[in-house]
């Protein structure tokens, strides 16, 4: 059985046991988190979301891609150029279970990105 996820504006095809690298996650190795943005897990296509669905993972590390260089060079009568490099940060996770339903009954933590603010009550 495989599972449709949605993490970082990317979507990603799953089955037990799989190893990806996603958007970086606020997360420790050794961690468990748990996807809810499941669009789809085994005959089951959601409309957008499939609720009481859900993905869970375990956090193996934390990494960064490989290093992406840009160069922009104007021409004619302007003599600049420059030089970039970016290293995305990512998170290493291996896919342990597949839910279809009772995803809001277990007690393991929402897979939230590092840059997500988290609303708290005043």
């Amino acid at each position: 059985m495989f599972a449709v996820l949605k993490t970082g504006g990317k979507q990603y095809r799953v089955q037990s046991g799989d190893v990806l690298r996603v958007e970086k996650l606020n997360a420790e190795a050794g961690d468990k988190v748990q996807f809810n943005e499941v669009l789809m897990i085994g005959s089951t296509i959601g409309a957008p979301l499939v609720s009481g669905a859900a993905v869970q993972a375990e956090v193996i590390d934390t990494i960064k891609a490989d290093k992406v260089i840009t160069y922009v060079k104007r021409r004619r009568k302007h003599s600049s150029q420059r030089t970039r490099g970016h290293r995305q940060q990512l998170t290493l996770i291996r896919v342990t279970d597949l839910l279809e339903s009772g995803a809001d009954k277990t007690d393991v933590k929402a897979a939230v990105g590092a840059r997500t603010r988290v609303e708290t009550a005043n």
